[in-house]
């Protein structure tokens, strides 16, 4: 245990948001304690095993939670320094403008956002610069306003997936290039970091050239003798004051022994799925229904998005490694036959007959899965998923997690897999095999033998939701508690609702935007949107 158990702020969790944070309080010389449950991801060659990854599960948890029926659960989600950012595909997009205001989808309402796009913008541009973003302004259609460019440039395609873009543009359709956060040197690839990788999306990155929250933010901030990280610190309870209007003591279990850490702000940043569970094990006389949750939200409205794998197989092989570059958003919020909004097109990682058989789609007539891992393109299809409080976390009888979620929202993503369908079948003709090059698509299965896809833990939000109202939120507008005036939250649990994008860039932005709130009340020095110096892109 460190000589003084007192500091200015403690962060729970390491991760988009908790990493972020630690990074901007760093500098300013207050005492900042930095609490992981995880340790560092091992530097090793099974990094870039796909069967270590995602066949044996080699870093996910082992814990097991509760869906709503009381069955087990194995959760895919990753507890290490950096969170679940050592593991994610390093897209890293903004909430188009109109995700802030209320949009009426088939299935429902999405809920406006108690902060206008215009709040967050210098964030987000600030986000993408200490993150990296390689990324090309003004073509993406529903891109919304920026202050700044992107610092480093799109990231290119390799010939399939330019043959792709080209036939997509050539259908009317504005394919764009991904905005991704890695260390990427295309002028100078005998001293860029990334070497261009098929292990990125979904493993950790053995070169560190991946945009993580460990690499960018935490490591970085540690240089600073005010800034202190614990490890294998697990937070089982956070204690208030009498009153109920301060958190007094931080509990936390650590290499077999209970410790207790004081501070006089804490934020908590473990994921919106266990933000929530710290908060409702928090229960007291003065909070009965969970800490800050006089408002009965925390836990409710989980979110995370509607989420399909399609591949399209062809009968060519397609050779590409660095498969994340392209994407589409022509029918974000919905097409001229279609008013409603559908969501987003974009790819994941290069699969290969390894990972497929982690969770293996239909085999195709004549086709074995690595056959077909070769032949394939990988479609990532995101929509938006509706805020509904009965899709929520709570805890049985054994403190355990419960999760329990059902999908909404659906009509939108099944019109959207037939927009690609059809865009498929309307490629340019092969030169070898004509317009028979195309073979089908066919769906991965995102469930890996479990009850609930792993994209929706990747993705999770909107659990602990902010507003203007504490009746109906658990949050303020700076992500403070309603009811407990030292207590804050900047993971994703804070979204009311939850776009169609990849919600780390915008965790990240807020974290920042939090970050400056906590130095005005700390009385320390801060930089208006500022973009932290980041880590050199060569060696």
């Amino acid at each position: 245990m460190p000589a003084s158990s007192h500091y200015d702020v403690i962060i729970i969790g390491s991760g988009a948001g908790g990493g972020t944070l630690f990074h901007k309080l760093a500098p300013s010389g207050k005492k900042i304690l930095l609490l992981e449950r995880g340790d560092y991801v091992p530097r090793e060659i099974d990094n870039w095993n796909t069967h270590a990854v995602n066949v044996d599960g080699k870093y996910q948890t082992p814990e097991h939670w509760r869906d709503r029926d009381g069955k087990d659960l194995h959760p895919h989600t990753n507890y290490w320094v950096g969170g679940n950012t050592k593991f994610y595909g390093a897209a890293l997009f903004r909430l188009r403008q109109a995700d802030f205001g209320e949009l009426r989808h088939h299935g429902g309402i999405s809920p406006a956002w108690p902060l206008a796009y215009d709040e967050l913008e210098p964030y987000y541009t600030a986000a993408e610069h200490l993150y990296q973003v390689h990324g090309e302004r003004g073509v993406d259609p529903t891109e919304p306003s920026a202050s700044a460019p992107y610092k480093y440039p799109a990231v290119t395609h390799e010939p399939r997936m330019q043959q792709l873009s080209d036939d997509f543009a050539a259908l009317g359709l504005t394919p764009f290039h991904v905005p991704l956060g890695i260390m990427l040197d295309e002028s100078d690839r005998r001293r860029s970091r990334c070497i261009r990788c098929g292990t990125c999306d979904g493993h950790p990155c053995l070169v560190q050239a991946k945009s993580d929250a460990q690499v960018v933010c935490v490591d970085p901030a540690l240089r600073h003798g005010n800034a202190t990280l614990l490890t294998g610190a697990y937070v089982s309870r956070l204690e208030t004051s009498p009153s109920g209007r301060e958190v007094s003591r931080v509990h936390v279990e650590r290499d077999g022994a209970n410790e207790v850490y004081t501070a006089d702000v804490v934020v908590v940043s473990a994921g919106a799925i266990n933000s929530a569970a710290l908060l409702l094990r928090s229960a007291s006389d003065r909070h009965p229904r969970g800490l800050a949750n006089g408002s009965d939200v925390v836990g409710r409205h989980y979110m995370g998005h509607v989420n399909s794998v399609l591949m399209a197989l062809s009968r060519c092989p397609n050779p590409t490694v660095f498969q994340k570059t392209l994407a589409v958003n022509d029918f974000y919020f919905g097409s001229p036959e279609w008013e409603h909004p559908m969501g987003h097109i974009s790819f994941v990682g290069k699969l290969d007959g390894v990972t497929l058989s982690a969770g293996a789609p239909a085999i195709a007539p004549g086709w074995t899965l690595d056959l077909m891992g070769k032949h394939s393109i990988d479609f990532w299809l995101t929509s938006e998923d509706l805020p509904d409080p009965d899709n929520r976390v709570t805890l049985d009888r054994e403190a355990r997690i419960v999760l329990a979620y059902r999908p909404n929202n659906g009509e939108g993503h099944q019109r959207l897999i037939r927009k690609v369908e059809r865009l498929m079948q309307q490629q340019a003709a092969c030169p070898i095999h004509g317009k028979d090059c195309h073979q089908g698509l066919f769906s991965r299965n995102l469930f890996l033998g479990q009850r609930i896809p792993l994209a929706g833990v990747a993705h999770q939000n909107g659990t602990v939701r902010f507003g203007h109202d504490p009746r109906t939120s658990a949050l303020d507008v700076n992500c403070r508690a309603h009811e407990v005036d030292n207590l804050y939250v900047v993971d994703g649990s804070f979204f009311p609702s939850s776009g169609a994008v990849n919600p780390a860039l915008t965790i990240m932005a807020n974290a920042l935007r939090v970050g400056d709130h906590l130095l005005e009340r700390l009385g320390a020095r801060s930089d208006r949107h500022p973009a932290a110096e980041p880590v050199e892109v060569g060696v």
